[in-house]
């Protein structure tokens, strides 16, 4: 990227700022499309930051918000234009959840929960590759070369000791039986867990079988939060053809309630730790 400007944060910012235009002045988005001869959808996704905004589309909305404060239209121009630039992650080319990306680089804070693996940013190189390998066998060596690379890259947010990521992780204790790759791939993964667990920014919980019945039981899902108070919190549930974010507060709150019951039910940090250290230990027969 040519500045810090994450363009990801920067579109969904824009169409925040949109969206309370078009409010104010009474319109549907329907009626914005209708005016300006295009979609209903193009405008939803402008608004909800997933399509790239031009200038010329921030002049048009703001001719039809009727806005005159020319310096607000001069600040949406500009972050129309930041929001064009190139984060890290399109240097790799195509990748089906840039979005994804593009929040998680800008986060201050991530809370996950993932019930069948060790979640990305926690992965070995080894452990990746045979995840992706079986997750997509049709997909070429390349691409998936592409996609651990890019999960490599992603992961220097953990270990950055200037502006580290609050990572908390909820792990089902299937996570740790099941055998990706080898087990000497899975007694390193777990190794490597348990070193990133140490972390002063990270904290890694065992959700073990014993607790039966629980809130995460739909599935994996992610919380993202910003430093910024423009920014909302996200929730995150990966899709194998699409994605979804959930940005409304009380969507948010209720898997944020969620995450509660599956911290408060999981095993304490030190007893998850020598969960872990067990599980390892049985890799090595």
């Amino acid at each position: 990227m040519a500045s810090n400007v994450n363009p990801t944060v920067r579109r969904r910012r824009l169409g925040q700022e949109l969206r309370k235009l078009r409010e104010l002045k009474g319109m549907t988005a329907e009626e914005v499309a209708d005016r300006l001869l295009v979609s209903q959808s193009k405008i939803s996704r402008l608004e909800n930051g997933r399509r790239s905004i031009s200038q010329r589309d921030v002049r048009d909305l703001c001719g039809v918000y009727e806005v005159e404060d020319q310096k607000m239209v001069d600040s949406l121009m500009e972050m129309a234009r930041d929001s064009r630039q190139q984060g890290w992650w399109h240097t790799f080319g195509d990748i089906p959840y840039s979005v994804y990306i593009g929040l998680e680089s800008a986060a201050q804070s991530l809370r996950v929960y993932e019930p069948q693996l060790v979640t990305g940013l926690l992965q070995t190189r080894a452990y990746a590759e045979a995840l992706v390998r079986g997750a997509l066998p049709e997909t070429s060596t390349a691409e998936i070369d592409k996609r651990v690379k890019v999960r490599m890259r992603r992961q220097e947010r953990v270990t950055d000791e200037s502006t580290p990521l609050r990572l908390w992780v909820v792990l089902d204790e299937a996570a740790l039986h099941r055998v990706v790759g080898s087990k000497l791939i899975m007694r390193e993964q777990l190794e490597h867990l348990i070193e990133l667990s140490n972390l002063p920014h990270v904290t890694v919980q065992v959700l073990p079988f014993e607790v039966g019945a629980h809130p995460g039981l739909n599935g994996q899902y992610a919380i993202l939060e910003f430093a910024d108070a423009a920014d909302s919190s996200v929730v995150y549930l990966e899709g194998v053809t699409s994605d979804l974010y959930l940005e409304k507060a009380p969507d948010v709150q209720k898997y944020a309630v969620m995450y509660e019951h599956l911290r408060a039910q999981a095993l304490p940090v030190e007893q998850s730790q020598q969960f872990i250290q067990d599980a390892a230990k049985r890799f090595a027969q």
